[in-house]
């Protein structure tokens, strides 16, 4: 099964992708400079903070110079299932791994991007406990906390000519710029040094000190598990990994104000799902199962505007995710595909006739009516007639429509699926006002 990832339609920015076997790697580079912002998501699979805030990252700003490189998903399986490693804790490999370890393609994959030449700065996201504070006041307040923190390794690299080595200088002006912006006074950050080297084995093991032990500056950015929402999250994921954009002088455009308020919104929007270039599903207001979907009996491509989206085939069934909610279970029809179909096909609606190119929605406000053209039939999914082997020729309102078939969950969109000689050609979807 071969997955795919496209650019999403709801903010027209121009980026490459490249997705390797293990890794989806986006790039938004200009021609102007080397300096590039790596940023690292969803290295545990139960920190949502990190993997959505790299989304929108990739989906809703431009970067007008300089380079920012995003890995959205890099647990991705884990992920999926909302776990922080299924095959342990990832961000525990990067020293030592044995051959046999699960994880270990994608380890080895990560490295080299760290270390290519081009690779400026890393920002590895988290979703951390409490909040952090270098006194006890509780729980959740405490210096055990990594909740809301920038941390670093170490002060410095050993390696003086690198132009972002400063790790608490820099670490300690993103804190400053940030908690001018709170949107509460309790969810400051603060600066946390893991003096990795002599006090913190575990860290040793960890993607951060991996990449300053090769001289490339990183900084983990944790927003707090304990913020009241995902996009309280995602807000200060995104409002550090713009000061850190500011720092390195890399010039971007926010097609956002950045508010709690757009940020749900945006993050509600799961985008479209394209199948085998033949249909596409509407994921944002989709129903949570749909049955008797026309695919391949194998090869099928699934392409996703949203980066975070994946597939994963449980007991026959399509399951479709958008980071770690689960969006719709398909249940497939098995066909053989039309190699070539009409590339249009004409509908009377409400009365007027139009032509649209296959695999176009139809608009309605009363009804619509598919003109019959030779060698091809016509399936209203939700339709009934009993007399009609095509539902081509007839004109078809909401009314005579069963909901129980209906694609969204308003009951006001509709499958029209088109075949010629029993293979299946294309889908439009009818959508009523």
């Amino acid at each position: 099964m071969k997955l795919l990832w496209i650019k999403t339609v709801l903010v027209l920015i121009s980026f490459s992708i490249s997705v390797s076997a293990n890794i989806q790697l986006i790039k938004k580079e200009n021609p102007d400079s080397n300096t590039t912002l790596l940023v690292v998501a969803g290295i545990h699979g139960d920190e949502p903070g990190s993997y959505f805030a790299a989304s929108i990252l990739a989906t809703h700003y431009k970067i007008n110079s300089k380079n920012l490189w995003i890995i959205p998903n890099l647990n991705k399986k884990s992920i999926q299932r909302n776990r922080r490693g299924i095959y342990g804790d990832m961000n525990r490999k990067f020293s030592t791994l044995k051959k046999n370890d699960k994880d270990i393609k994608i380890i080895n994959e990560i490295k080299e991007i760290i270390l290519e030449k081009k690779v400026s700065l890393v920002l590895n996201l988290h979703d951390g406990h409490g909040f952090y504070r270098k006194e006890n006041h509780g729980k959740i307040f405490n210096p055990n906390a990594w909740g809301q923190t920038c941390v670093i390794d170490q002060c410095n690299l050993l390696n003086q000519n690198q132009p972002f080595g400063n790790l608490n200088k820099i670490a300690l002006d993103v804190k400053e710029r940030m908690n001018k912006k709170l949107l509460k006074e309790h969810h400051s950050f603060d600066v946390r040094n893991t003096n990795t080297k002599f006090d913190d084995e575990a860290m040793r093991l960890s993607l951060t000190y991996f990449a300053v032990t090769n001289n490339k500056p990183a900084f983990a950015i944790e927003s707090s598990k304990n913020l009241s929402s995902l996009s309280q999250k995602v807000f200060y994921q995104l409002l550090a990994i713009e000061e850190f954009m500011n720092i390195m002088g890399i010039s971007f455009t926010r097609e956002f104000e950045l508010t709690e308020i757009n940020l749900s919104k945006i993050i509600k929007n799961y985008g479209n799902l394209s199948i085998n270039g033949n249909f596409s599903l509407n994921l944002t207001d989709i129903k949570k199962s749909l049955s008797f979907i026309p695919i391949r009996l194998k090869s099928n491509v699934f392409e996703f505007s949203n980066p975070l989206g994946s597939i994963v085939k449980k007991r026959g069934a399509f399951v479709a995710y958008i980071g770690n909610k689960r969006i719709v279970t398909l249940r497939p029809q098995y066909f053989k595909m039309v190699k070539t179909c009409t590339e249009k096909f004409d509908v009377i609606i409400d009365g007027g006739m139009t032509s649209l190119d296959n695999t176009s929605d139809i608009i309605v406000n009363d009804d619509f009516n598919i003109v019959k053209e030779n060698d091809y039939r016509v399936n209203v999914i939700g339709y009934t007639s009993k007399k009609r082997q095509s539902e081509s020729g007839v004109s078809i309102r909401l009314k005579d429509l069963n909901k129980r078939f209906s694609l969204d969950k308003a009951n006001k969109v509709y499958r029209v699926e088109f075949y010629k000689n029993n293979e299946f050609c294309f889908m439009s979807k009818v959508h009523f006002k």
